[in-house]
């Protein structure tokens, strides 16, 4: 299936857009883990876990692999985290944008 630029930005943003998927990636930062290590990190159901993770890597931000009766996953790409990284930073200028309003608004009535 061939997809655009914009499709599959789309599809990558939205697998991240779950706090539980965040967490998952940070947890995995740059190591591999087993399911059995992930699902007890979480304290939510596997099947929970599994459909978080399966979502991830339909997305292409996990690799899966299958080693015996273990599944494996590990981040895909290391440019994940500076992706990120540019995220946690267009956050941190809009609460510091608020902060400042904020405090405009507090000189302002007090």
């Amino acid at each position: 299936m061939r997809r655009s630029a914009t499709g599959w930005r789309a599809r990558i943003l939205s697998a991240l857009s779950d706090p539980t998927r965040l967490e998952i990636v940070e947890f995995l930062g740059c190591e591999e883990r087993c399911v059995c290590e992930i699902v007890p990190a979480f304290g939510r159901a596997q099947s929970t876990i599994s459909k978080h993770l399966s979502i991830l890597h339909e997305a292409g931000i996990l690799e899966r692999r299958i080693d015996g009766k273990r599944t494996l996953y590990r981040i895909k790409s290391p440019r994940l985290f500076d992706l990120l990284r540019e995220v946690d930073a267009i956050a941190l200028d809009e609460i510091n944008e608020l902060k400042k309003a904020e405090e405009a608004l507090l000189n302002f009535i007090g």
